[in-house]
């Protein structure tokens, strides 16, 4: 029996390899599948089965590409209705793998058809158990993401939750290894633990929701402080019930390499979203007016499905060798209309002469100088509420980036403003940059480092907490 977790960080999302005596089965595929097609020809084995704990709601899966791929059976748990070709399993119903197997768990309460997957050894002890967005490490999948119609409830779900994971996962011994779908900094959960696999007997111990309490204190706990999913979770989550264009399609259309002048006819054409994947210190010293920046370095794939449109067009500027990692994670997050990139990059448009513009930046001390002495500053904080709840600059104004899509939110600056951006390190605030300068808003500055560099200079700036945080950590 062979296990590998193929993860991603920088959507924390987790696959899975499973294979015995030459069969194979992949968990939670994401939608570009070479990886698990070269370990596959590596191990001299035939991937038979994917299957879906769920319909994922932060990524596009795989399953549509690799069966097409492979032949392999596209399997999802009981309650599930999609518009291809899947094979809907009963509880508790066992595929045999090689010389193992794994049984079907119906585990409803993140979404009705959750289910996960319990691999059982060649000698038939329990090993591992694949628990999707059903449980992770230190957390439970949020039972916000599948009402329909009103029908049900959060409250609904998070009991049908409960309910699983007392009769399904919590009877299971100590030392089943427990394989999530996420890790820390998804949004799949409320505070996902660092650790990417863990046991059972570790997460009864640790785990707030897996801790002695009745069904009416769980719902409580895991429905309380959740923020809101992003905009693009009910999008992914139709795609992956739906179907969607191949990836190789999709990569052939983004690939389209363009010169400046065909690149300029592009803009004309079909007004689409300009997205520059560069690095933000890149960004900031120029870039073509009305682009977008977010960069690669950074959780890229979320803050794009964050941020940008899915009903538009998207020509792609990116540092030259990146074009098809920009496309295929953009893919994975849904996006499918990539038009085209500029070949050559940014440099390319600058050697012709066309116009730049550019982001001035400034360090957290120069912020400091200016703040007591401009009565015309605007300190923009965009972290995250809970962010900023723990500490701000007392003068700043919270507006987190995924709000800035919101043309309201550009109503609380005026063209005498100086305003000065932050985040936590400096990634997000060049992204929030981009897009306020896109509204026609100029008189902007970048602060390097973020709250970092700021909180570090902590006698010059005054920190405060908000009420809400002192309640919290009272």
């Amino acid at each position: 029996m062979f296990v590998q977790q193929l993860y991603t960080g920088c959507i924390s999302e987790a696959a899975y390899y499973i294979e015995s005596n030459g069969i194979a089965a992949i968990i939670d595929p994401l939608r570009d599948i070479d990886a698990y097609l070269q370990l596959a020809k590596q191990r001299k084995a035939t991937i038979q089965y994917i299957f879906e704990t769920h319909f994922h709601a932060d990524f596009v899966s795989g399953h549509l590409d690799l069966a097409a791929a492979t032949g392999a059976s596209i399997v999802y748990g009981p309650n599930t209705v999609t518009k291809f070709e899947v094979t809907v399993a009963k509880d508790k119903q066992v595929f045999e793998i090689g010389d193992t197997t794994l049984q079907v768990l119906h585990t409803p309460g993140h979404t009705l058809e959750s289910s996960c997957y319990l691999l059982k050894d060649e000698a038939g002890k329990d090993h591992a158990i694949f628990t999707g967005d059903t449980l992770f490490v230190g957390d439970v999948g949020r039972p916000d993401l599948a009402q329909k119609d009103n029908e049900i409830t959060i409250e609904d779900l998070a009991g049908m939750l409960y309910d699983s994971l007392h009769e399904k996962i919590m009877p299971l011994a100590d030392d089943v290894i427990v394989y999530p779908a996420h890790g820390a900094g998804s949004s799949c959960g409320k505070n996902l633990g660092s650790e990417t696999f863990s046991t059972i007997g570790t997460q009864k111990q640790t785990n707030y929701a897996l801790q002695p309490q009745t069904k009416e204190d769980f719902i409580i706990a895991v429905t309380d402080g959740l923020a809101a999913p992003p905009q693009y979770f009910p999008i992914n989550a139709k795609i992956n019930k739906e179907g969607y264009e191949s990836l190789d399609t999709v990569l052939a259309n983004g690939l389209k390499a363009l010169t400046v002048a065909a690149f300029k006819e592009q803009i004309t054409t079909f007004e689409p979203v300009i997205l520059d994947t560069r690095n933000a210190t890149l960004f900031t010293q120029g870039f073509i007016p009305g682009a977008i920046s977010i960069g690669l370095e950074g959780r890229f794939a979320e803050f794009a499905g964050s941020i940008l449109p899915f009903d538009k067009a998207i020509l792609l500027v990116c540092e030259p060798g990146t074009e098809k990692e920009s496309i295929v994670r953009l893919a994975r997050v849904g996006f499918e209309n990539m038009i085209g990139h500029l070949a050559g990059g940014f440099d390319a448009w600058a050697k012709e002469g066309e116009p730049i513009d550019l982001i001035i930046d400034v360090e957290a001390d120069e912020l400091a100088m200016d703040l007591p002495f401009d009565p015309n500053m605007v300190i923009v904080d965009v972290r995250k509420t809970s962010e900023f709840d723990k500490g701000h600059i007392k003068e700043a104004l919270t507006i987190p980036l995924d709000e800035l899509t919101d043309p309201a939110s550009m109503a609380n600056f005026d063209d005498n403003q100086n305003i000065y951006i932050h985040c936590a390190g400096g990634y997000r605030s060049v992204i929030a940059s981009s897009l306020i300068k896109r509204q026609g808003i100029h008189n902007i500055r970048n602060v390097i480092g973020g709250f970092k560099a700021i909180s570090e200079l902590s006698d010059k700036f005054d920190i405060e907490e908000t009420a809400i945080a002192e309640e919290v950590k009272a």
